[in-house]
């Protein structure tokens, strides 16, 4: 008979798929939150390697529907998965380091920062594409190395950093920062995830269930990232406000005062 717990586990799982598959990011950084507080994982280091976990598989599925579609630039994509996921190994090593109750309470600051930057953005834009040059290549291996470190530091798929890097760096259009990072979000997960898992902080139960509600959600948030594509900026919007809330509730739940 299906618990409440497991009930708990696919819808999050399903909120995190969807998300993830809608804007490339985003759904990871409500997987350790989800974790936590709907799905009743004790550990904050528990949740932040299961939810690692989760998310990378999530996130490869999501690659490859969007691979199928034509969303993915194959070069930018492997150059920033590859060194990116270097950066993701040394930073989830430091949050290892750090109380949970801690580490928790920076998430819920970085989550309202990255929710009030993503409320700030203007109608969306589509830069030129930048030359492939040295000089391109190194401005995204820098943002591959600094997004994979804060990636593993606080056990997210960082795809929210992810995008507006790619699109910074290269010149791509949304739609396909979306798609090529989703690589990278599923390698860092990745990364993040086998660290924590060889300090036995991987609830593997739970991140079955939480895997298969996110492979559902995926497919429905790539094909409506699909079909609005033009309005990002509306997704954004709404997004950043759900953010914001969990921020705030999470900071509750873990300040030091």
């Amino acid at each position: 008979m299906i618990s409440w717990h497991d009930l708990a586990a696919l819808a999050s799982g399903g909120l995190v798929g969807f998300t993830l598959g809608l804007i490339g990011g985003g759904g990871s950084i409500l997987a350790t939150p989800l974790l936590l507080y709907a799905v009743g994982v004790a550990n904050p280091h528990v949740a932040i390697g299961t939810g690692a976990l989760a998310v990378s598989a999530n996130a490869y599925a999501n690659f490859i529907g969007h691979a199928r579609k034509g969303h993915v630039w194959w070069r930018c994509a492997v150059v920033f998965a590859l060194v990116g996921s270097l950066g993701a190994a040394l930073g989830s090593s430091l949050g290892m380091l750090i109380d949970g109750k801690r580490l928790l309470f920076l998430f819920g600051l970085l989550m309202i920062v990255v929710a009030l930057l993503m409320l700030r953005k203007g109608r969306d834009r589509v830069d030129r594409q930048r030359p492939v040059d040295l000089r391109m290549c190194l401005d995204t291996g820098l943002a591959a190395l600094l997004t994979g470190a804060a990636s593993g530091f606080f056990g997210i798929g960082g795809g929210f950093l992810i995008v507006p890097a790619l699109m910074l760096s290269t010149g791509m259009p949304m739609i396909s920062a979306i798609g090529t990072s989703l690589l990278a979000v599923g390698t860092f997960g990745l990364a993040t995830a086998l660290n924590y898992a060889r300090a036995d902080l991987v609830d593997w139960q739970v991140a079955i269930e939480f895997i298969a509600g996110g492979l559902g959600g995926g497919i429905l948030g790539m094909v409506l990232a699909t079909k609005l594509s033009s309005h990002k900026n509306l997704l954004n919007r709404i997004f950043s406000g759900l953010v914001l809330l969990v921020a705030i509730y999470v900071i509750y739940r873990n300040r030091p005062f």
